[in-house]
């Protein structure tokens, strides 16, 4: 028995509607669901990003078990490596500083910058973990 895969990850904003916005328009997201003052959902590919405010999932209100953190988190986004120049083109046409571009030893390359919460948001290569690169469709 083994876990197949990341299902859902969350991160914490204290500003819903920015969050929405940037995940939205920046990394264009496709919106699942949202509860005004408490979350907005995203799908991405198979997972989930779930963005919460922090305040309002450390209050009770039903089955599932309270949660929170302080401070920044960090996710990171699988980019197909031909886009990586124009993933870089489009944030930074977003108004979104590039905070680092790392290619690494083992042939990936990734992309950092800060959504409106202060989260670390990577788009990442495949191969930065060494992860074969899925078969693009040909054109």
């Amino acid at each position: 028995m083994q876990v197949r895969r990341i299902l859902e990850t969350c991160l914490y904003t204290d500003n819903l509607n920015a969050a929405a916005t940037f995940y939205g328009q920046v990394l264009g997201l496709e919106l699942y669901s949202r509860v005004e003052g408490r979350h907005v959902l995203f799908r991405c590919g198979e997972s989930m990003l779930l963005l919460f405010n922090a305040e309002a999932t450390r209050r009770a209100t039903g089955e599932v078990p309270t949660h929170g953190t302080d401070g920044a988190g960090h996710v990171a986004f699988a980019m197909a490596p031909q886009d990586v120049a124009a993933w870089r083109s489009h944030v930074e046409s977003e108004n979104v500083a590039i905070e680092a571009e790392i290619a690494w030893p083992g042939g990936g390359h990734s992309r950092y910058f800060r959504d409106p919460a202060g989260n670390s948001v990577e788009l990442a290569t495949l191969m930065t973990w060494r992860l074969p690169e899925e078969e693009q469709p040909a054109k």
